[in-house]
């Protein structure tokens, strides 16, 4: 039997589907909270309003890491892209742990440690 048809094959599958669906949609709220605070959008609009909320759990833990940038009126946030760059970081190593729990077969196995 090899690997590809393992019943474990398809629940690896739909593991890292949900893993980067997850990772897209943070990494979304970020580009918005990002653009939305460079280009100085008014925070009283209904939707700039809802990205920082829904987004602010996401930043928080980095916000002292660096200071923000002013450009006038407008914040270059630093710590967003922090954000981002770690939460990208952090769903490749939760799928790439994934694929370490894959079932190989023997002969796959030896020609992997070759």
């Amino acid at each position: 039997m090899d690997s590809y048809n393992s019943p474990s094959t398809k629940t690896l599958y739909h593991g890292t589907q949900i893993v980067w669906y997850l990772v897209v949609l943070v990494e979304v709220l970020l580009t918005f909270r990002f653009l939305f605070k460079l280009f100085n959008a008014y925070s009283g609009a209904g939707f700039t309003n809802f990205i920082y909320i829904v987004s602010k759990p996401f930043v928080i833990p980095f916000t002292s890491v660096f200071s923000v940038s002013r450009l006038d009126n407008n914040l270059f946030e630093w710590t967003t892209l922090l954000a981002m760059l770690v939460y990208l970081l952090v769903g490749w190593g939760i799928v790439r742990f994934f694929f370490m729990t894959k079932t190989v077969s023997i002969p796959e196995a030896a020609s992997k440690l070759n």
